[in-house]
Order: structure tokens, then sequence, then C-alpha cells
């Protein structure tokens, strides 16, 4: 990707939702550009619109107006297959509530997207990963026998292993302590700028955005 081209744009997003017999936006109008190399945070009360952002912008949820673009390409033009094809190669994500599959050790939780994909080399690139948020050692542990940090760095490690564009993360230091969350928070800024990746993260932890290279702060729907 040429370095004028950003890692993802939106362009007058608008989403609205109906709530019983009214309609609510969540959404207004939203303009929003990420650049590789950049962690970029939404702040914003709960209700004003960040997770539905974020889930837009990642090809989860389909806005009702505007236009999301990936190294310059549209994807609410492509099919629903490319969508997902370009989900599961170019995306990574990051949860508040983990998503790991319980019967599954740290490794093979890890080696999913390499499997998706179809990528050489998968147990090897997993442990790998696993190695540099330092879990090697507890690499054929599954999720129960994890501590909630221990759990959230398998995850970041799935996200990255498949050196995705963008990585998406909703609230992922939500479930953890203050010392966890600033460990993860670390291990992901460094992460990002080493592979060059854009993150886009929700959180509602003002004092995360000292991270950030850049905060956008969001109000009923709009950017304030």
């Amino acid at each position: 990707m040429t370095a004028e081209v950003p890692a993802l744009v939106g362009q007058n997003l608008h989403k609205s939702f109906a709530l019983g017999n009214s309609e609510v936006k969540a959404l207004d109008g939203v303009d929003i550009t990420v650049n590789r190399g950049e962690m970029v945070m939404l702040l914003g009360p709960s209700g004003s619109g960040k997770t539905t952002l974020l889930h837009t912008l990642s090809g989860l949820e389909k806005p009702n107006e505007g236009t999301v673009t990936v190294d310059g390409t549209s994807i609410y033009a492509l099919s629903d297959r490319a969508l997902s094809r370009l989900r599961s190669g170019l995306f990574g994500f990051i949860f508040q509530a983990f998503n790991l599959l319980p019967n599954l050790t740290a490794l093979e939780n890890v080696q999913i997207p390499l499997r998706i994909s179809h990528r050489p080399r998968a147990t090897a690139t997993a442990l790998e990963m696993l190695a540099r948020v330092g879990l090697e050692d507890r690499a054929y542990h599954r999720p129960g026998q994890l501590s909630g940090g221990e759990q959230q760095r398998v995850c970041v490690a799935r996200a990255l292993v498949n050196d995705p564009q963008i990585v998406f993360a909703d609230e992922p230091t939500g479930n953890l302590d203050t010392n966890t969350s600033s460990e993860i928070m670390a291990l992901l800024q460094a992460l990002v700028k080493e592979r060059n990746a854009a993150c886009l993260m929700v959180t509602h932890n003002p004092e995360l955005a000292e991270l950030a290279d850049h905060v956008i702060y969001l109000r009923d729907g709009h950017i304030v």
C-alpha cells in the first residue's frame, strides 16, 4: 500500500436503529480517517455510537448511508464472500469478552485465523506470536487455565498473527485490573508500531488516551 492511501476511511456514516416506535440515530454523518502505524481511540459516554462506528468500519454492520474504504477499496460494494475474505485477511479483532474457544488451547486459538486463510506454518507462526506476547510457556493451556490478562494476551496474539492491516479493539481492557490493562495496552501499541498496522480502539477510559496517536470523542452519534 502506498503511503498516501489511508488504511481506513469512513465518510458521511449514518446508522439508525428502531427502538419501539421511534428511531435512534447511532451515527449521524461521521467522517474518520485512520493511517498505518496509528493508534486511534474512540471515547465517549455509553450510547454515543462508539461500538456502532467500530462495527460499521469493520464490515460487521452496514451503514444506512456513507462509505467505508480500506486501502482505497469500498468494502460495502463487495459481495458478502469478498467482504468476509477481506475481514479475515486484513482485519484483526480484540474484544472485551475475549471470545476464546474454551475447548482449544491458547496455541489452537491463535492458529484459527491462519487456518481460515490456509496460511502455511500455522503452528510455528502461532508459537512465534505467543512468544512475542510472553506466553510461550502457556501455549498448551486452555482459556480456563489462564488469568484474565493471559487470555487477553492470547486475544492480542490471535488478532495480530495474520499480519492484519487494521486491528479493531472493543474495550479490550474493560475486564482487566489497572496494571494488566497498562501491560496489554503497551504490548498492543508496540506491536502495532512494529508491524506498521493501524489500530482503532473503543474505550471508556480516558487515561488510555495518553497512548493514542489520535483521540476521537463521540457524543450522540457525532464527533465532537
